[in-house]
């Protein structure tokens, strides 16, 4: 597989794990006007469920198709692509990092 369509699926990942995080973050900034100001025990529990699901749910978006490719015997493959997604994620840590320090 050439290197090309790879750093598409890379920047399709990233992209897709970004817009996650985003939707997370908008949850969890707005999340006492959604829910309420309840301080009951569920709170920590929804909270720690909420971060198990991001990490898994990122994880897959970030590692599943590379392990997939990767026991295809497309190794150098999956490599690449997992470089490729890594490399847009810090794109985009970039990016943020510096809409912040312009603001």
């Amino acid at each position: 597989m050439k290197k090309r369509p790879l750093i598409f699926k890379g920047f399709i990942q990233a992209s897709l794990a970004v817009m996650y995080i985003v939707l997370v973050a908008l949850f969890m900034n707005n999340a006492e006007q959604i829910i309420g100001g309840n301080k009951s025990f569920l709170g920590p529990v929804a909270f720690l469920l909420l971060f198990v699901f991001s990490a898994a749910t990122v994880g897959s978006l970030v590692l599943g198709r590379p392990i997939l490719m990767y026991l295809d015997q497309h190794k150098k493959e999956a490599v690449y692509l997992f470089a490729f997604t890594l490399s847009w994620l810090f794109g985009y840590t970039l990016l943020a990092l510096l809409i912040l320090w312009l603001i």
